[in-house]
């Protein structure tokens, strides 16, 4: 897929939290409180991919983000 490729592997800790690291978070331009929309994939109760977009970022453009993603699930 030439839109999306892995930029790190994180670790889920024993709060269910996770750490972006600090190369992504600049590559996106992630700021303390900025907000984040957690997109699920996959069938109806076999979810199998997250996305994370920036909230602000969510709206039309995220349909021609998503519509490559989601041809290849």
């Amino acid at each position: 897929m030439k839109c999306c490729r892995i930029d790190a592997v994180v670790t889920v800790d024993s709060k269910g939290q996770i750490v972006l690291p600090k190369d992504v978070r600049e590559k996106i331009k992630l700021k303390p409180n900025d907000k984040l929309a957690i997109i699920s994939c996959g069938l109806e109760n076999e979810k199998c991919c997250l996305i994370v977009v920036k909230a602000e970022n969510l709206g039309n453009s995220i349909k021609g983000f998503l519509r490559p993603i989601l041809r290849e699930v």
